[in-house]
């Protein structure tokens, strides 16, 4: 039987609605949790909704059910698809993963190879998008399976928090870093660790200058002679995100795509609004 190949992503990777819809992408709603209810991330409540509410309340989030897994994995089969390569938010953030791979081991109607994306937003969104490519050029599933990690290694994000607010009341930094970086204007340029959790990796003074850094980060994983694809993000701020976007291209001008969306609900809640993101996907030659 000829192999139809899926993949599978979850609300994290922060795909515009089109992206899916003209792609063999199945997306897993995270689910966010306010005081008035549940509400599934990019069906039921949108970011600039959780924007609104996060200065009176700090909603919670959480994975979908196993029975919600299961059904993701439902709609795959029951549209065709034999085989389904899975990219969920990084292990370091979110059990999504590992709780995918182990269902997955138990279907016998699909094949699925899980990839510990180690990554989220706009890294998500560009692993998924070209293997989306690379399945319409129509490389096999053996081919896939041993490029998608490669694919993600190549793949660096780095975000600007506009406070340190939310990370403190999230429990992802103490209190006193915050204090010091809210009074200082500080504004932490991070990324993803190698286990996959958030890591400062540099700070800056002010806006405009978290803006240039963050461009110049991700400019500073261009590889000589190498294609690259770039990619920007924002939460709740499109103006400064149009803005990363034209230094972006400014300062990388010879990229091959480019991919940008809205920082998800459930990335949003932990982080705050006006949140950006830049970031470049080095493309080897068998890319």
């Amino acid at each position: 039987m000829e192999d139809k190949i899926a993949i599978i992503t979850d609300s994290c990777a922060d795909l515009r609605p089109e992206l899916v819809q003209d792609n063999p992408i199945f997306v897993l709603p995270f689910i966010v949790n306010f005081s008035d209810g549940i509400y599934y991330d990019g069906v039921t409540i949108q970011p600039d909704e959780v924007y609104r509410r996060l200065p009176e309340e700090m909603p919670k989030t959480s994975l979908p059910s196993g029975d919600e897994f299961a059904a993701v994995m439902d709609k795959v089969r029951d549209a065709g698809y034999n085989k389904a390569i899975a990219i969920l938010l990084s292990s370091g953030l979110s059990g999504s993963f590992q709780m995918l791979r182990l269902m997955a081991s138990e279907r016998e109607d699909l094949e699925i190879f899980a990839c510990d994306s180690l990554t989220g937003s706009l890294g998500e969104a560009a692993i998924v998008m070209t293997l989306c490519r690379l399945i319409k050029e129509g490389r096999s599933w053996e081919e896939l399976k041993e490029l998608t990690p490669r694919i993600r290694d190549n793949t660096t994000v780095f975000f600007s928090v506009d406070t340190l607010e939310y990370l403190k009341k999230g429990g992802r930094i103490g209190l006193i870093t915050a204090m010091a970086g809210t009074a200082l204007n500080i504004k932490p340029i991070l990324a993803f660790a190698e286990d996959g959790q958030l890591q400062s990796v540099a700070k800056v003074r002010g806006r405009a200058l978290a803006i240039k850094k963050l461009v110049a980060m991700a400019k500073s994983c261009i590889q000589p002679g190498k294609r690259y694809n770039i990619m920007w993000a924002h939460g709740g701020c499109p103006e400064e995100g149009r803005q990363v976007a034209e230094l972006l291209r400014s300062e990388a001008p010879d990229f091959e795509e480019e991919f940008y969306g809205e920082i998800d609900c459930t990335l949003g809640s932990y982080v705050g609004p006006h949140l950006l993101g830049a970031a470049v996907q080095v493309l080897d030659d068998d890319m």
